[in-house]
């Protein structure tokens, strides 16, 4: 009999884990995690730049100059005059993803501009029809990817093309088209070119669509979606398809996954798969004005980021004419890759945890069931300068710790009390990024959800956001003025706040408030109860201070006060309750409690 409870819980450990709502098709998209996205087409000739003209729009997106310069299409085809075919070698992109760890590709195999980058017989509008001799581009990656093991994804813009006579052009807004012209330039080529992509070129893993907004905004009809939905599961029923289709997937669960907007990042841990298409620099095509690169360590936050909560990341190349990929570009996801050759158990096929995503200080953590052993993926943005990690939330002490960049896995020593495990780190960050300590438990570990962590300096930040839970009824006022005016809650009448902490050793603890008050008056107090003693501080005026010198930049001022003292007698959960009790007319603005 207790055998058979054994294997039930490792059952449980093995099954309950994994992320829900993820279809057979989409399984190797959530365990791949990392894509490349490629903006290629004929807007690459233009470089940003038509005639001398930059792009009509701050936005920059390259892609879009021949909407946004207003060109003629048969004058932005002599854009190919510019490409240099001896020298495009799609290989080379493929051999880039795969060295920067990325496992699957997606290409512009016909963006807004509806010019196609194969040889379509639907269409004399493509690469087919423009080059002597001809060139097929997916016919190119399709090799390329089988070739290096690398799944082939294609981005077809279904909803606009400003080609097709009868397609979706915004100027529609103005000049209107009806529905069923556009149902001509639906049936003449969208179906066709889809029905071309899923039959000539082998498996296509991803097909990706761009309408980003609901087909209700939009002149596509939900039975035109359902049409081409249909024609995909019947040529590739293993083809996944995003909900930038037109349909959510809580409109329909038949959708893979769920794209978010233009370099949006997840802020929240979603059980279905979704994905953040992102750049290194702002624009998608090739813009040689784009100088607004990313870093090395914030596009691998962005990774790592999404992966905690269950999320993809498909970062973008733009390559030029001639095939090359700015060095900016390449080098940075050169680097990914190295990091990812030692740092990649932590991202393929990992999950979000229980935790809540901003719990701890020093960065975000995976996890992953590995056979018999549950992992859990500390990945350290901010190494501690007292070289120990503060891990709170499980109740369960662990098996086994160790950096993962160690081949030898050494063991790191380590406490673990209640819900609170503290680990020594090496004296020297392994990696310069991002560095990652596993955690190993027989299972997947037991958690006290709705604490508020010990930060990297040992201290108890509490504030009204970090609640748990949240008084449905309270306001937090933003920040205001660049962030020189602090989130705040304003207590015009009695306001109560609560948080839970565990505490890991006995001990006095010093208590911080910082509040502003503009009255004139101190009749009003700040009550803090904890462990069994109560704290009573008689609120001050906090006056004024400049956010800005010279620019008349006046803003109401946030003061630590000190306000006592709290012995905790033993380790273990306890409640900081705090009661905000004016007795003015003027608003106590509440920003935060620490203790440490």
């Amino acid at each position: 009999m207790k055998n058979l409870i054994l294997l039930i819980c490792l059952l449980c450990s093995f099954t309950s884990w994994s992320q829900k709502n993820t279809n057979e098709r989409a399984q190797w998209f959530t365990d791949s995690r990392f894509g490349m996205f490629i903006h290629w087409g004929v807007y690459s000739g233009a470089e940003g730049y038509w005639k001398g003209e930059k792009l009509r729009n701050d936005n920059d997106y390259a892609e879009w100059i021949l909407y946004r310069n207003r060109i003629d299409r048969n004058e932005y085809v002599t854009l190919l005059d510019r490409f240099q075919w001896d020298e495009i070698d799609p290989e080379e992109w493929v051999v880039l993803a795969k060295n920067s760890g990325m496992k699957y590709i997606t290409i512009t195999a016909k963006h807004h501009d509806g010019f196609g980058l194969w040889d379509s017989q639907v269409s004399d509008y493509d690469l087919g029809d423009y080059t002597n001799p001809k060139r097929d581009i997916i016919a190119e990656m399709a090799e390329a990817c089988k070739k290096h093991g690398i799944k082939l994804c294609l981005y077809y813009s279904h909803w606009v093309d400003w080609e097709h006579p009868l397609g979706w052009d915004h100027t529609r807004e103005i000049y209107k088209i009806s529905e069923s012209d556009y149902d001509r330039y639906w049936q003449q080529k969208v179906i066709p070119q889809i029905t071309e992509l899923l039959s000539n070129y082998g498996e296509i893993s991803m097909l990706w669509f761009d309408m980003w907004i609901y087909h209700s905004e939009s002149i596509v009809t939900k039975e035109q979606l359902l049409q081409l939905k249909s024609l995909i599961r019947e040529l590739q029923p293993n083809c996944l398809v995003n909900s930038r289709l037109g349909l959510t997937i809580e409109e329909d669960p038949d959708i893979d996954y769920k794209t978010l907007g233009d370099n949006q990042l997840g802020d929240k841990k979603e059980d279905f798969p979704w994905q953040s298409p992102a750049t290194v620099a702002h624009s998608w095509g090739f813009h040689s004005s784009d100088s607004e690169w990313k870093s090395t360590t914030t596009l691998l936050k962005s990774l790592i980021g999404n992966v905690s909560l269950n999320g993809n990341f498909m970062l973008n190349i733009g390559p030029r004419a001639n095939g090359d990929v700015p060095y900016e570009i390449s080098q940075r996801m050169l680097e990914m890759g190295k990091w990812l050759q030692i740092n990649g158990e932590s991202i393929y096929g990992a999950e979000a945890f229980d935790l809540d995503k901003d719990l701890h200080d020093w960065g975000k953590i995976t996890c992953k069931q590995d056979g018999n052993t549950f992992k859990l993926f500390l990945h350290i943005y901010n190494w501690p300068l007292n070289k120990q990690l503060n891990l709170t939330g499980i109740i369960v002490n662990p098996e086994n710790i160790y950096v993962l960049a160690d081949e030898q896995k050494s063991p790191l020593s380590y406490s673990h009390s209640g819900a609170f495990t503290q680990i020594a780190l090496p004296a020297d960050q392994p990696d310069p990024y991002v560095s990652v300590v596993v955690v190993e438990y027989q299972s997947k570990p037991g958690i006290t959800d709705g604490l508020v962590a010990k930060t990297v300096d040992d201290g108890y930040s509490l504030l009204p956001a970090n609640q748990n839970p949240q008084p449905k009824s309270m306001e937090i006022t933003a920040p205001s003025k660049y962030g020189t005016v602090p989130a705040f809650v304003a207590a015009d009448g009695v306001t109560d706040f609560s948080w839970k902490i565990y505490v890991d050793q006995p001990g006095t603890h010093r208590v911080d408030v910082s509040y502003s008050f503009q009255g004139n008056r101190n009749n009003s107090q700040i009550v803090l109860k904890a462990a069994g003693q109560s704290l009573y501080h008689s609120v001050h005026p906090t006056g004024q201070t400049v956010g800005e010198p010279n620019q008349d930049w006046h803003i109401d001022n946030f003061e630590s006060n000190k306000i006592g003292t709290i012995n905790f007698p033993e380790p273990g959960y306890y409640t900081i309750e705090l009661s905000i009790q004016p007795t003015e007319k003027d608003p106590i603005k509440f920003q935060w409690l620490w203790i440490k």
